[in-house]
């Protein structure tokens, strides 16, 4: 009896333990500091010299980039014409071409064909 209660308590503390491996809580990138703060033209020469070197550095850390906006749409932004970062949330009406912001977000990949480096989760800062 003693041991089936035992063998019964180490299945029950290891499902418990599994579950709360596999279904662990969503980043929010917004709260995280940024592993990197740069200017979008920083970030980009990075990637002009070696894209694959830069996107090991960058893939899946939280950055921080400055730069000029040049389009803007409901959730989506680009600075400088090769950054593209999409919003979970819609982008407010304050933003207009042309602005200086700074965003943080994570960076998900390089675009290779469109020369696009690619954030997601993004959100303002408030520096």
């Amino acid at each position: 009896m003693r041991k089936k209660t035992i063998v019964l308590l180490i299945i029950v503390i290891s499902g418990i333990a599994g579950y709360n491996y596999i279904y662990k809580d969503h980043r929010n990138i917004e709260k995280e500091k940024a592993a990197f703060t740069l200017k979008s033209t920083e970030l980009s020469n990075e990637f002009l010299v070696s894209s694959s070197d830069s996107e090991k550095k960058y893939l899946n850390k939280t950055i921080e980039i400055s730069g000029k906006v040049t389009e803007v749409d409901n959730n989506t932004l680009v600075i400088d014409n090769n950054i593209f970062c999409q919003f979970l949330n819609p982008i407010s009406n304050s933003i207009k071409t042309d602005a200086v912001i700074t965003i943080k977000g994570r960076f998900i990949g390089y675009d290779d064909l469109l020369e696009e480096i690619k954030l997601d989760q993004c959100s303002l800062s408030k520096n």
